[in-house]
């Protein structure tokens, strides 16, 4: 069972971030247990749901589909990030493999799990759907100026995928 939980949602006004206490675990396999920047990586994380993704974190931020999904929530990019490589399967998984980046572009697989794409995609979707919900009304200026425009447009794929599995299409 895939559970992702992010409570506690905060915008940081001077590092222009949105914070909060982020729980994602597989089975009994807490993979991601304390309060960390959920912005920066949300974009590359809903993304993730729609195609296979390789992380950099060391990629500028243009190539936000590369970030990790989560980082630290101090700020610096080259703090401590959550990074996974996600491969979508033909019997309708998800594989998810937590790695540890190095700085030359490579990383070490840590953990694989495979999780149902359905229910990958319904958490996922449900994380961009509160992130929007959350940032109304904010004088909110992330890194990446256009984040808010790049997670509308991803949970607007996300609710047509989302709509066309349960039209019985794929």
């Amino acid at each position: 069972m895939f559970d992702v939980s992010i409570k506690g949602w905060s915008h940081d006004k001077d590092l222009q971030i949105i914070q909060a206490d982020v729980l994602m675990a597989v089975d009994d396999s807490v993979l991601v247990e304390e309060p960390l920047c959920v912005d920066v990586g949300l974009p590359a994380f809903l993304y993730s749901a729609l195609h296979d993704t390789a992380p950099n974190r060391f990629a500028p931020p243009d190539q936000w589909e590369r970030m990790p999904f989560f980082v630290c929530g101090c700020g610096d990019p080259e703090c401590r990030g959550f990074s996974f490589v996600v491969h979508h399967l033909a019997d309708a998984q998800v594989e998810l493999i937590e790695v540890e980046e190095r700085t030359n572009g490579t990383y070490r697989e840590l953990e694989t799990h495979r999780i149902s794409s359905k229910d990958y995609t319904k958490q996922v979707l449900a994380v961009g759907e509160t992130y929007l919900q959350f940032i109304q009304g904010l004088d909110y200026r992330p890194f990446l100026a256009d984040t808010v425009k790049v997670v509308e447009g991803l949970v607007d794929q996300l609710h047509q995928q989302v709509r066309s599995e349960s039209d019985g299409g794929s």
